[in-house]
């Protein structure tokens, strides 16, 4: 986590309401703030700003001078480490991300670059609880206890989880080989009527050229999660998300919700975005190269006009324990797309099979019945 001198910006993620002075929190799918208690609604105003991006070399070689940063509190879970906001007037809560109790009399303060946009909730966690029991029914040989647990909406909690994304131009020069296909006739004996024949096939071959070639790319919004206490595998399965739809970072947003701060910090962030970008960068020279097949022995890649943005992407998420074992659900709070470990009941996978078993052992005895 970066080290700050600038002046720190309070942040404000509950507001209460002027007519009865509860808190008032965000409605998903709307751009009002309501109180649960008398129904104040309150509109959020648009802003006129735009996102934008942030230069990644002088944000960097400037040591962070200039970008706006927040105080945020937080509590860290002894549990699994993750630090998530903490919610006014609350002593005691539930790790979203493990399920681990908490104590939260004490919060720790820290400054972090603040988020320049989000994408609020879409659905609500009525919704987002509907989508999830549609895809636990279609999950073979979950417990019954997994059924039983998420019974209970409240076990979703709404949460922004920190991403950056990145844009790049690169150029990239390699060296390889293409591959092409020829034909050459074989002859060969094989026996018919037991007697030996000679026969002709057609052998497929390749012919390898060498190559070297220069390839550019233009990467817009590449997506790195700067969290690690999701399960990177089942987060990027939430994409895509409607980046496209995001907008100027405003507290009232996040009012109702909790927010995790972020633990991949903006160069570790660039390290993982290179993963991907080189992935796509070997496509496409293998692209370049053509022809059948293609051996790629060399790839140089530079990296020039880099931009990032620090973004909160709304997740709902619930930690389910089974066995010692934490399982993470998660719903994506703008498209409702239900990702997630599950458990799996041994005593029905063994029921199952036996089940499976006593039908072949049936059909095997009726079939000697009636052949006899």
């Amino acid at each position: 986590m970066e080290k700050f001198n600038t002046p720190e910006v309070a942040t404000n993620q509950q507001l209460k309401c002027k007519e009865c002075g509860a808190y008032m929190k965000f409605l998903p799918g709307t751009q009002s703030l309501t109180c649960e208690y008398c129904g104040a609604l309150n509109e959020i105003e648009k802003s006129q700003e735009k996102v934008e991006e942030v230069d990644f070399v002088s944000f960097i070689n400037n040591k962070f001078a200039g970008e706006e940063k927040q105080n945020i509190v937080t509590v860290k879970c002894t549990s699994c480490g993750a630090s998530t906001t903490l919610r006014p007037n609350v002593t005691s809560d539930m790790c979203p991300f493990c399920g681990t109790s908490l104590v939260v009399t004490s919060g720790s303060t820290s400054t972090v670059l603040k988020p320049k946009s989000l994408l609020p909730f879409l659905i609500d966690q009525k919704k987002g609880f509907e989508e999830f029991r549609k895809w636990l029914k279609i999950l073979w040989f979950a417990p019954n206890a997994l059924k039983k647990y998420v019974n209970n909406t409240d076990k979703f909690s709404g949460m922004y989880i920190p991403y950056w994304t990145y844009d790049s131009n690169t150029a990239s020069s390699y060296t390889g080989a293409r591959g092409t296909y020829y034909y050459v006739t074989e002859t060969y004996t094989t026996t018919e009527n037991s007697k030996p024949v000679t026969k002709t096939r057609e052998v497929r071959k390749v012919r390898w050229t060498p190559v070297s070639g220069n390839v550019n790319n233009a990467f817009d919004d590449i997506l790195v999660i700067a969290s690690n206490s999701l399960p990177t595998k089942y987060a990027e399965k939430l994409e895509p998300w409607d980046l496209k739809n995001l907008l100027p970072y405003d507290d009232k947003f996040l009012s109702g919700f909790r927010t995790e701060s972020y633990q991949v910090d903006v160069k570790d962030g660039f390290a993982k975005a290179k993963i991907i970008m080189d992935n796509l960068i070997t496509q496409s020279v293998r692209f370049d190269i053509g022809g059948d097949e293609q051996r790629i022995y060399s790839v140089n890649t530079s990296y020039k006009d880099i931009t990032f943005k620090h973004v909160l992407l709304p997740i709902w998420i619930s930690a389910y324990k089974f066995k010692n074992k934490v399982y993470h659900f998660l719903i994506n709070g703008r498209t409702g797309e239900v990702q997630g470990e599950r458990p799996w009941s041994v005593w029905k996978i063994i029921f199952f099979t036996l089940a499976i078993v006593a039908v072949v052992a049936g059909v095997v005895i009726l079939i000697k019945y009636f052949n006899k």
